[in-house]
């Protein structure tokens, strides 16, 4: 399945790029995520339960950042096993400062899917994955007003 997208948000590449670096704040941004453990430089353990209509699971697995461009991007490479199927992604992020203390997020990869998840079909997951990636950057924004009111 193919993911791709931008989004602007209200805030330098600097603040955006130092919020995506932080696992605290990067576990209250991403949905589904419970858990991140730092195991190396740019790699973690993963824990996430998803529950949105006929998809739910709780998956374990590993989330590495490659080819690491400070406050510009990288490559996210992440690992999900779960008892409903297995996830394996690798997804290009790119941060453009636009306008004034704007940035632009894209990302564009891929997302091979097996097991209960890849039988429900990419309708059905294109549909999940649209509506998460749209949490996401609802919870970035929030966290960004967070921050820049505290």
């Amino acid at each position: 399945m193919h993911l791709t997208g931008k989004h602007v948000l209200n805030a330098p590449p600097e603040k955006v790029w130092a919020m995506l670096m932080d696992t605290e704040q990067l576990s209250r941004i991403v949905p589904g995520i419970t858990r991140l453990e730092k195991t190396a430089e740019n790699s973690f353990k993963s824990f996430l339960e998803i529950k949105m209509g006929p998809v739910k699971g709780a998956f374990t697995g590993q989330l590495d950042l490659e080819e690491v461009r400070e406050n510009n991007g990288f490559v996210l490479k992440v690992q999900q096993n779960s008892k409903i199927g297995n996830a394996h992604s690798s997804i290009k992020v790119d941060l453009l400062p636009v306008e004034e203390n704007k940035t632009e997020i894209s990302f564009d990869g891929e997302v091979r899917m097996s097991g209960m998840l890849a039988h429900m079909g990419h309708r059905v997951m294109g549909g999940v994955s649209h509506t998460l990636t749209n949490q996401f950057f609802s919870n970035m924004e929030k966290e960004l007003e967070h921050h820049t009111t505290s």
